[in-house]
């Protein structure tokens, strides 16, 4: 049975070992739907789902019950074991990042994005792929961005916001204009608004995107942790 009550936290764990589903407990609740100890983003916020480190039988049952058939879901770390009927599609590295001495700065420049700009960021993402980008993802946090001749052509903003902490997301730059620093003005000025709130921004990036990485850890990114994303699929 599918419910929008909130789950108990695991008092244990540290926010952003769990940070969907803290997110999901506190400042995004209003888009959290739950089923047992499993959760997820409103379809058109966010494809994210929170879970619990081990899932069992019950767990598995009540992603099923929240994603329905044939769907997919992005499960956090290696190893999972899905039920029969089950398909494991896709896994791959990931780092999160603690942001904690990131070198933040407002930036006069940067345009807040609201929802009347959505067309333009959903045509950017699809050009730059830096992540999933829904319709209303925009509603969970503050997006800045940069315009060139009006043209938007980069952009990074709020996501995941565990107690204390904001992600920062969906960092991209139309490649006609990468190498001009704008995706380091957004990240610093990004930043800059979650320090202002007395909170510590962090990001995840895949392993493999080493430039990113780079850029992250010269503004002041530590890693944290070294996970992975297991995409799995529900029967049909």
């Amino acid at each position: 049975m599918t419910t929008e009550l909130t789950a108990p936290a695991d008092t244990d764990v540290h926010p952003l070992d769990d940070a969907i589903r803290e997110s999901l407990r506190g400042a995004h609740a209003h888009f959290a739907t739950w089923s047992g100890r499993v959760a997820r983003y409103h379809p058109d916020v966010a494809p994210h789902v929170g879970h619990p480190a081990t899932l069992g039988d019950e767990e598995w049952a009540d992603l099923a019950a929240l994603l329905g058939s044939s769907s997919t879901a992005a499960l956090r770390g290696f190893g999972h074991t899905p039920p029969q009927g089950w398909e494991v599609v896709d896994s791959f590295g990931l780092v999160q990042m603690d942001g904690t001495a990131l070198d933040v700065a407002p930036d006069p420049d940067a345009e807040v994005l609201g929802a009347a700009d959505v067309p333009e960021i959903l045509d950017l993402i699809g050009r730059t792929r830096p992540g999933p980008y829904l319709p209303r993802t925009i509603e969970m946090g503050t997006y800045l961005g940069f315009r060139v001749d009006g043209e938007l052509v980069a952009m990074a903003g709020e996501r995941l916001h565990p107690p204390g902490w904001t992600e920062i997301s969906a960092v991209c730059t139309d490649e006609r204009f990468r190498g001009r620093g704008f995706g380091a003005r957004l990240v610093r000025a990004v930043g800059a608004g979650i320090r202002a709130r007395g909170e510590r921004p962090f990001l995840h990036a895949a392993q493999s995107n080493t430039t990113a990485i780079r850029l992250y850890e010269s503004l002041g990114f530590t890693l944290r942790q070294q996970s992975a994303l297991t995409v799995v699929r529900t029967p049909a």
